[in-house]
């Protein structure tokens, strides 16, 4: 099967063979990386060199080359019960007392949160 695909390659290739072959390889093997893994071979290298997340497939998306490093978020509101209402506090130090907040939950990224925001490609 791989013989009688190979001989059809090379008979729609007409004259100068080789270079029409090495062509039709290079594009099927860029065509074949950009569906894998989202991102030419160029890509890939250079994403491997640099140790960021960068494809033309994010330019054709009209984002950046390479993707930036996500900032940590903001910590989330302290929020507590009153009298029929909530309220909510930026600066959970400032408040006297003892409260529970509205909210379970955690207040900030786990370690595996984090280490995905600032990840190297691969």
């Amino acid at each position: 099967m791989k013989k009688f695909l190979l001989l059809v390659v090379l008979a729609l290739t007409g004259c100068g063979a080789a270079d029409n072959l090495a062509m039709t390889v290079g594009a099927a093997v860029t065509v074949g990386s950009v569906a894998a893994i989202q991102r030419t071979p160029l890509d890939a290298l250079y994403s491997v060199i640099t140790g960021r997340d960068c494809s033309v497939v994010r330019l054709d998306r009209g984002e950046t080359y390479c993707r930036p490093v996500e900032p940590k978020p903001d910590p989330p509101p302290f929020c507590t019960r009153g009298l029929g209402t909530v309220t909510c506090w930026a600066d959970p130090a400032a408040m006297t007392g003892q409260l529970t907040g509205v909210a379970d939950g955690a207040s900030g990224l786990t370690a595996a949160q984090d280490a995905d925001r600032v990840r190297r490609w691969p």
